[in-house]
């Protein structure tokens, strides 16, 4: 079974092609500069593609590093 949808992968290639333009922005509302990687400017079509509601999996969350396991390597 697939784990991305088909018109997901199309959200991509279009921010691909935004990026190769110059038009695609970072930042909240895309007032940011102008996106440089192309990491990054996968990872704008994905989140697009999650709020238009395609069949995307989650974004994976940071691990936090909390005081219990410090205290627990020592």
């Amino acid at each position: 079974m697939a784990r991305y949808a088909r018109s997901a992968g199309k959200d991509v290639e279009r921010a691909m092609k935004r990026k190769k333009k110059g038009v695609l922005r970072r930042g909240k509302g895309g007032k940011g500069g102008a996106v440089k990687s192309r990491k990054q400017a996968i990872a704008i079509g994905l989140s697009e593609a999650r709020k238009k509601g395609k069949k995307v999996p989650a974004k994976a969350k940071a691990k936090r590093n909390t005081k219990r396991k410090a205290k627990a390597r020592k």
